[in-house]
């Protein structure tokens, strides 16, 4: 008997993320690496979890999301404007340049320039498809229930 996935499953599947005009944003096919999953950790929305609820190993879905319930909104408070010093004199700052920066804590986080204009550069620190819907492509390869 094939197993669905339920609230606490831990699901491996392969993902295709499609932006509205079709092209892809990710997948772990490109790299042959299959994601793995626990449901209910607070890593996916609960609109995400709910359309993979009840597929079973071999199953493939196609669903769309909005931003509230992929990558979330843009958050205008993720986007801040830093002095040009504060970055290397010969680093090539252009405009979707992805950087990483190292927070207080020691944790990189990537922000994309989304503009330079003399000495400030504007970076956004939001996810780089908050604010877009998005179609997933799903295929389960496994579904295992802990402690069953």
């Amino acid at each position: 008997m094939s197993k669905q996935i339920g609230p606490s499953s831990e699901v491996l599947f392969h993902f295709t993320i499609k932006l509205e005009d079709g092209s892809v944003a990710d997948s772990t096919q490109l790299h042959g690496k299959p994601a793995k999953l626990q449901m209910g950790d607070g890593s996916l929305t609960p609109n995400f979890e709910a359309c993979l609820l009840g597929l079973e190993a071999g199953a493939k879905k196609s669903f769309e999301l909005g931003p509230d319930d992929a990558f979330g909104a843009v958050n205008p408070d993720n986007i801040h404007h830093m002095e040009r010093s504060r970055f290397a004199a010969d680093m090539e700052l252009e405009e979707g340049a992805i950087l990483s920066f190292t927070q207080p804590n020691g944790a990189e986080i990537p922000g994309i320039v989304r503009g330079v204009a003399g000495d400030s550069v504007t970076v956004d620190f939001n996810h780089p498809l908050a604010g877009h819907q998005v179609t997933f492509e799903v295929e389960i390869l496994a579904v295992d229930q802990p402690g069953a």
